[in-house]
């Protein structure tokens, strides 16, 4: 099969190689599924440039944990009523060494998902991390129904689904956003109010929407940088849900501040969020999907070949949504 690969860590056009690879079979409990799309995350452009040290102490890696395709085999004790299902897929590498940036994967059967048939096999490729990251940080401290949620880069990979996830369950969404563009995408996403994250008057902006009654969930994309600005516009007792913290990767908390205001932060990671939330994730992908409920951003779309230059997107970033590699 074909597949992208690195023995070693390193800079994206230096290490990634393309060719031909044994076409994996499905253990017991697994589907192999004939990918159609890769998705590409921040997550495994991190490990190919040598975020987890012992990461190759087993041989080469085939990158990338999302991606989309039908399920060609299946092993013991799986339906074969599942072979020609339409999948998306999840988790591939984590954990494994052999992802989504070949034209097979072989994985657990609960990793792979049903993928309606209204849904194209990119977007497929752009739900395991960003769409499931969402939903757990909109739903993991409960209902969001008549609460305001403010969601902290709302055109990004994340944000734009959270947006859609608190929207659609009954709550008021403000989102942040950078340029004219993101604040469109935004506000069609289902925003109410959309304001600057990068204007010196974001806080105050956030204050002017909200009054005294404050936000009370946030779901944020900069944790350590946008802290002390959230914490002025969140309300006693509510929840920061984060999942990434960038530019200030070891943020200093202001302890005693966050006591006296019964602050609750929730961080949150994919790979490990419980089974539980993983089902229900899935869940509700599949019922909104179905039902043609939520909007997606794939500005990008490369094929496996350029694998190295999608790398170089993610690591550059200054565009929102998903970049997917067609297989």
């Amino acid at each position: 099969m074909k597949a992208a690969w690195y023995n070693n860590f390193g800079k994206a056009d230096e290490v990634l190689e393309i060719g031909d690879l044994e076409k994996p079979a499905p253990g017991s409990g697994e589907v192999l599924v004939r990918l159609h799309a890769s998705g590409v995350n921040p997550s495994d452009v991190k490990k190919r440039a040598g975020l987890l040290s012992n990461l190759l102490d087993d041989g080469y890696i085939i990158p990338h944990s999302d991606g989309a395709g039908i399920i060609e085999a299946v092993g013991t004790g799986v339906s074969a009523a599942r072979i020609g299902e339409r999948v998306w897929v999840y988790q591939a590498q984590h954990g494994r060494r052999f992802g989504t940036a070949a034209e097979y994967v072989s994985l657990p059967a609960n990793r792979a998902a049903r993928l309606p048939d209204n849904v194209d096999y990119a977007v497929g490729a752009c739900l395991g991390i960003p769409a499931m990251t969402a939903h757990r940080c909109v739903f993991a401290d409960g209902p969001v129904a008549d609460q305001t949620v403010l969601v902290t880069g709302g055109a990004g990979r994340v944000g734009y689904y959270a947006l859609q996830w608190a929207k659609q369950a009954g709550a008021r969404v403000i989102a942040t956003a950078s340029n004219a563009t993101d604040e469109k995408a935004c506000y069609q996403a289902g925003a109410d109010h959309v304001v600057n994250h990068r204007a010196d008057s974001m806080v105050d902006d956030i204050r002017k929407i909200v009054g005294s009654a404050g936000v009370d969930r946030v779901v944020e994309v900069e944790f350590g940088a946008n802290l002390p600005g959230i914490l002025e516009v969140l309300r006693v007792g509510g929840v920061i849900a984060t999942y990434a913290s960038t530019r200030v990767p070891e943020p200093t908390l202001p302890f005693i501040q966050m006591l006296y205001r019964d602050i609750t932060i929730h961080i949150v990671l994919v790979y490990i969020m419980p089974e539980t939330a993983k089902q229900q994730a899935m869940t509700d992908i599949e019922h909104y999907l179905a039902a043609d409920r939520l909007l997606h951003r794939i500005p990008h779309q490369l094929p496996l070949e350029d694998i190295a230059s999608a790398h170089k997107l993610i690591e550059e970033g200054g565009f929102g949504g998903c970049v997917v590699l067609n297989i």
